[in-house]
C-alpha cells in the first residue's frame, strides 16, 4: 500500500490527479468571489462600456454556479457558461474575469473525457463574439459602440485553444498515472503472491521431512518399545531432535513474515547441511551415498538453498513411498549449473511420488523461480529417480555482484 500512496513525478502532479475528483464548491467559491470583485476594478477601468448593474452581477454568479456541478454534468455546464458569457459580452458589460468561468468548464470537460462539448462550447462562444464584435454590435449596448479592434480577436482565439491544450495535456497525464498505479498494484499482488507460495513452500519441505523422520521414528520406538528399550530411547532421541530442528526453521520462517524488513536471525540451509541431511535419513533407517563430480564452489543463497529444499524433499519421498534402505545423491558440478541426481532402488509402496503430489511441485517451482528443471520419473530397472538442474548464474546473484 506504501507503494500506491507515493506520488512520484513533479510538485504539481498531486494538484493534477485531485482536478474533477476534490470538492467543486470551494473552486466555484472562488471564482465567484473572484469575478465580482475584478470586475469591478475591469469597470473602473473600461469607462466606455456599459456600468455593472444588478442582472451583471447575476450573470457573474451564474457561471461560477454552474461550476459546482462542473463534475457530474460537464457538457451541459460547459455549454450553459458559454451562454451566459456570451449574454454578459452581448450585454456589453466590461472584460475581465468573466472568462475564467467558461475557461474552468471547459477545462473540467476536457479532462473528463468531453473533448467534443469543450471545443463545442469554446467554438460557440467564439463564434458568438465574432458576430457581436463585427455585426451585432450595431443594435446592442453600449451606444455608439463601433467593431472590435482584429488584434483583440487574435487574442481571443489564442486564449482559447492555450486552454483546451493544458486541459488536454493534464487529461493525458492523469490516465498515465492512473495507468501506472494499476501496475504498481498488479505488481505488489504479483509480489504478495509470489511471497505466499515461497513461504507455503518453505513450510511443506521444513514439515514434510521432520514429520516423515518423526513418523519413521515413531513406529520403530512403538516397535522395539518391549524387545529393545535402548533401541527404542534411540528412536525418541532423533524424534526430539527433529522436532527441535522443524520448531526452529519454522520459527525462522515466521520470522521473516513478523519482520519483513529485516535480515532473518539465522542463515538459510544450504549444501553444507547435506551431511547433517544425510545423517537424518541414517537415524530414519536410510542409508545415503553421496557421490560428487566436478569441482565445488561457491552458490548464490537462493541457489543453494533451492539445492538443499530439493534434496531434501527427494529423501523425504524415499522415506515415504519407497520400501528402498538405500539412496544415492550425485551432485554435478557443471561449468554454468548443478545437476542434482538422486536414486532409490524402490520398491514404491503406497501412493507413487510421480503423480503430481505437493513436494514433486514445490521442487519444481522452486528450480523453475531460478531457470532449472526438475525432472522425476522410474527407473528402467526400477526404483525412482529425481534429476534437477539449477544455473549457477541467475539474475539475482548478478546484480548482488
Amino acid at each position: 500500500m506504501d507503494e500506491l500512496r507515493e506520488r512520484p513525478g513533479p510538485p504539481w502532479r498531486r494538484w493534477v490527479e485531485r482536478t474533477g475528483r476534490g470538492p467543486a464548491w470551494r473552486s466555484a467559491l472562488f471564482v465567484s468571489l473572484f469575478t465580482q470583485i475584478g470586475a469591478g476594478w475591469a469597470a473602473h477601468a473600461q469607462s466606455g462600456r456599459v456600468a455593472l448593474d444588478g442582472f451583471a452581477r447575476l450573470l457573474l454568479l451564474i457561471g461560477p454556479a454552474l461550476l459546482v456541478v462542473r463534475h457530474r454534468y460537464p457538457v451541459a455546464v460547459a455549454y450553459g457558461v458559454s451562454v451566459v458569457t456570451l449574454v454578459y459580452v452581448g450585454a456589453g458589460y466590461p472584460y475581465g474575469p468573466v472568462f475564467l468561468s467558461l475557461a474552468l468548464a471547459c477545462f473540467a470537460a476536457v479532462v473528463a473525457g468531453h473533448r467534443r462539448a469543450a471545443w463545442g462550447a469554446v467554438g460557440l462562444f467564439w463564434a458568438g463574439h465574432l458576430l457581436i464584435g463585427h455585426w451585432l454590435y450595431r443594435w446592442l449596448p453600449p451606444t455608439g459602440d463601433g467593431p472590435r479592434p482584429w488584434a483583440q480577436e487574435v487574442g481571443v482565439t489564442a486564449w482559447v485553444p492555450a486552454v483546451l491544450a493544458v486541459a488536454e495535456l493534464v487529461r493525458v497525464r492523469r490516465e498515465q498515472w492512473a495507468r501506472e498505479r494499476v501496475e504498481r498494484a498488479a505488481s505488489e499482488r504479483r509480489r504478495v503472491d509470489e511471497e505466499r507460495l515461497r513461504i507455503a513452500r518453505e513450510l511443506h519441505d521444513v514439515l514434510a521431512h521432520s514429520i516423515s523422520v518423526i513418523n519413521v521414528q515413531a513406529g520403530v520406538g512403538l516397535a522395539l518399545l518391549d524387545s529393545d528399550p535402548e533401541q527404542a530411547r534411540t528412536a525418541l532421541a532423533t524424534i526430539k531432535a527433529a522436532s527441535k530442528e522443524a520448531l526452529g526453521e519454522v520459527r525462522q520462517v515466521l520470522d521473516t513474515l513478523r519482520s519483513p524488513g529485516e535480515a532473518p536471525r539465522s542463515p538459510a540451509p544450504g549444501l553444507d547441511r547435506l551431511p547433517e541431511l544425510v545423517e537424518q535419513a541414517a537415524t530414519a533407517g536410510l542409508g545415503v551415498d553421496v557421490s560428487t563430480d566436478g569441482q565445488a564452489r561457491a552458490l548464490p543463497p537462493g541457489v543453494d538453498l533451492a539445492a538443499f529444499r530439493i534434496l531434501q524433499e527427494a529423501l523425504t519421498n524415499v522415506m515415504r513411498h519407497s520400501g528402498a534402505r538405500t539412496a544415492r545423491i550425485r551432485l554435478v558440478w557443471q561449468p554454468h549449473a548443478l545437476e542434482l541426481r538422486v536414486d532409490d532402488d524402490g520398491p514404491a509402496t503406497g501412493g507413487a511420488p510421480d503423480g503430481g503430489g505437493n513436494g514433486l511441485v514445490g521442487m519444481r517451482e522452486r528450480a523453475a523461480a531460478l531457470g532449472g528443471t526438475v525432472e522425476t520419473g522410474p527407473r528402467p530397472d526400477g526404483g525412482f529417480r529425481v534429476v534437477a538442474v539449477l544455473p549457477l548464474k541467475t539474475d539475482a546473484f548478478e546484480e548482488d555482484l
